[in-house]
């Protein structure tokens, strides 16, 4: 539900256990994926690149299960730009032009010092890029921080329709419902098999080079987007199935207030974090909210002036 959670205005524990860790129970090893990975034949000058929109900051201890008090996390707001002949494509739209307004949209313990740098708007300008080319944006799920760029983005948003519903009645849909008027909704089905361990996919061009997977639980429509390049290199972009690196590394879910507040069905959230973890031999998974995980993706050139 809530994408941090480090509130300034409550104390959830007492001083005297500030100092100190929770322990960290993780869920059962999956066994590594060994079954042959799907077919894909990306096309040649395919590429990705990451467009960092800014950060907020929370406490380790509210991130990630067993997480310490002392480790202060800085969360990522990172949008992806997917590019393919056939059209390019978003995943998520990190913070927008009125992010100020967004984060104050939030319940009042919800809300954490941020620091935005330049919208996606701004960098692909900034890059010269041609906004003909672009399809339209996915988003991995509705919550603010994955929409709240699309107040400066006049293109398509790409959803399902459990996604479409969640966004449209759940409190938590407040800022897409306040971005999204104007913006047309190209309605997407789950019409593939499953994929990598998920229930259903949905490949958006037809060559296995971008595939949406159903991965519900976090929000009712939440997806992975898989991205295969032309050099082989595959990633898995998770959105917020767990917040940081060491959801996955650790197999540790959310502690159990954040699982209660965060997420719609907790149980097919830890199924979805033992699916990720067991393809961390074969790809980079990349929670969207931890920025060690986009090691090694470019910046937009000329984006980040």
């Amino acid at each position: 539900m809530y994408d941090k959670f480090d509130p300034p205005n409550i104390r959830l524990v007492p001083d005297h256990l500030m100092s100190y860790d929770y322990p960290m129970t993780s869920l059962p090893a999956p066994a590594p994926w060994r079954d042959t990975l799907p077919e894909a034949t990306p096309p040649a000058g395919m590429a990705i690149y990451q467009l960092p929109t800014g950060t907020y900051e929370t406490r380790a201890a509210f991130a990630v299960r067993g997480g310490s008090f002392r480790d202060k996390r800085q969360f990522a707001a990172t949008a992806i730009l997917v590019t393919h002949p056939n059209g390019d494509f978003l995943v998520d739209a990190g913070f927008g032009a009125d992010v100020a307004a967004h984060v104050a949209m939030q319940p009042r313990f919800a809300r954490a010092p941020f620091q935005a740098t330049r919208t996606v708007s701004q960098q692909l300008d900034d890059s010269g890029y041609d906004r003909t080319r672009l399809s339209g944006v996915f988003l991995t799920h509705s919550h603010w921080d994955h929409a709240s760029g699309l107040d400066s983005l006049d293109l398509p948003v790409w959803m399902n329709r459990n996604e479409l519903e969640y966004a449209r009645g759940n409190r938590d849909g407040r800022v897409f419902r306040a971005v999204s008027p104007g913006h047309e909704i190209h309605e997407y089905v789950f019409d593939g098999p499953a994929y990598l361990g998920f229930p259903a996919s949905f490949d958006v061009h037809g060559d296995g080079s971008l595939v949406l997977a159903l991965a519900a639980g976090h929000t009712t429509g939440s997806i992975v987007a898989f991205v295969t390049l032309p050099s082989g290199q595959r990633y898995a972009f998770i959105g917020d199935l767990t917040w940081q690196l060491d959801g996955i590394h650790r197999r540790v879910e959310r502690p159990w207030l954040l699982r209660t507040l965060a997420d719609s069905d907790a149980a097919q959230v830890r199924q979805g974090i033992l699916r990720s973890a067991a393809l961390t031999e074969l790809m980079q998974v990349v929670p969207a909210h931890d920025r060690r995980a986009y090691e090694g993706i470019p910046l937009l050139p000329g984006a980040m002036r």
